[in-house]
């Protein structure tokens, strides 16, 4: 599973973020944080894009709390880093690379 988990970390990372790039190219909105305002009023502007966005807010923090309590459970490192890749390049990514590295701690025990 440990190599799967890449690949859809890898796949996570680049495939959401192509659109990233086109936005960060078209509006110089880099990657949708220099432009807080035009970022948040694109997220929440009609009500199908509000409920997506509270689902995946909502997802992150799971996400974060979840992975926060099986690494130190796991006495696993890096948790912080999976962390900034995800809120810089999104969850589609971050979960496949924290559940990479905890197969990856687990078979170094």
């Amino acid at each position: 599973m440990k190599n799967t988990y890449l690949t859809l970390a890898l796949i996570g990372f680049v495939l959401p973020n192509i659109w990233v790039a086109q936005e960060t190219f078209e509006t110089g909105n880099i990657l949708l944080y220099t432009q807080p305002l035009a970022t948040m009023s694109g997220m929440f502007a009609n009500r199908i894009s509000t409920i997506f966005m509270i689902d995946l807010l909502f997802a992150v923090l799971v996400f974060f709390t979840w992975s926060y309590a099986e690494a130190k459970k796991t006495a696993m490192k890096g948790l912080y880093g999976v962390w900034i890749a995800t809120m810089l390049l999104g969850l589609a990514g971050g979960l496949p690379l924290f559940l990479y590295l905890r197969e990856r701690h687990q078979e170094g025990k």
